[in-house]
């Protein structure tokens, strides 16, 4: 087995982050078999590299944009593992290391998010966790680390510790985005307007001439949990029993253009601050979705009372 797998994501279904992110919520119907979703020969090989993987876990580094079902992969391994009737912990990486990063209680499937976040400390921390574990008996626990960038090209450019990349890394799942494997938006779109509709307790839904073709336009800056957000919306928006492709909060064709095209976007103020380019950001979308902040929000993975904050020109960066 090669020790990179790239993975078509499926929807990402997280139990634990219900509170916080609506559009997974409205996809969880109860415990269950996690879905993989996808027709891709990437999505295939990489089944199959986890079946394979599962049973053997100890450490383990799942890479890929944000949205892309890093999750999603992490509970399929813990489906197919031999600690499946354990605990599945979602924690942050950083919450974690600083409460109880104790690797001699450690013990079931921990999914460390966003590991890339962390600082030197945290790094070392971390570090000394995977030794301690690797002189414990395999079988007991398992490590699942998150990373929206790759941890070995952090490690060449000086941001991540060497031996904690290697470490992390020796079975590494890279997930490519959406916009990469376009053959699989069809089956996830139709899988989550099947869940949606079950959530809503809707009839089926059917997708109108030329909206599967606007979905294939997209860029997918957000993957799969934009397209459930996008899907979510259109939803609402539906009417006898047809999704058009103006039920789609998607930027039209030029808009499109306009966004591959940054030079031939309005003048900018000339204030290059982050905060500056957060707003310009944040106003792009809020326009792309005409104004509707709880579609602008969501695309942007955000609260709404974030979105009026940075829209009221309050800086982030303070806080």
């Amino acid at each position: 087995m090669q020790n990179a797998a790239h993975l078509p994501s499926s929807f990402p279904v997280d139990h634990a982050s219900a509170s916080t992110s609506s559009t997974l919520t409205l996809m969880e119907l109860g415990a269950g078999p996690v879905a993989v979703v996808g027709v891709s020969a990437a999505w295939r090989k990489l089944l199959m590299q986890a079946e394979m993987a599962a049973p053997h876990l100890q450490v383990a580094a799942i890479e890929g944009e944000h949205g892309s079902g890093k999750q999603t992969l992490g509970r399929y391994l813990f489906s197919r593992s031999p600690l499946k009737a354990m605990l599945f912990q979602r924690r942050d990486a950083r919450e974690w290391l600083a409460t109880d990063a104790d690797p001699a209680t450690l013990a079931g499937f921990t999914y460390l998010d966003r590991v890339d976040l962390l600082a030197p400390p945290g790094q070392g921390l971390l570090l000394g966790v995977l030794k301690g574990l690797q002189d414990r008996p395999p079988g007991r626990a398992v490590v699942l680390a998150s990373s929206q960038t790759p941890l070995r090209q952090m490690a060449g450019q000086g941001l991540l510790l060497p031996d904690l990349a290697f470490r992390l890394t020796a079975i590494r799942f890279s997930i490519p985005p959406l916009r990469e494997r376009r053959e699989d938006i069809a089956p996830l779109a139709q899988y989550l307007l099947d869940r949606l509709c079950q959530r809503y307790q809707q009839r089926p839904l059917l997708l109108g001439p030329g909206t599967l073709a606007r979905l294939l336009q997209h860029h997918w800056p957000g993957n799969v949990r934009e397209l459930a957000s996008v899907l979510e919306t259109a939803l609402l928006e539906a009417a006898n029993g047809v999704i058009r492709p103006a039920d789609l909060a998607l930027p039209d064709a030029a808009e499109m253009a306009l966004a591959g095209r940054p030079e031939l976007a309005p003048a900018r103020t000339g204030d290059l601050s982050l905060d500056a380019v957060i707003r310009h950001h944040v106003q792009y979308v809020l326009d792309l979705n005409r104004g509707n902040k709880l579609r602008a929000a969501r695309q942007l993975q955000i609260s709404r009372s974030t979105l009026y904050r940075i829209l009221g020109n309050e800086s982030l960066l303070a806080r």
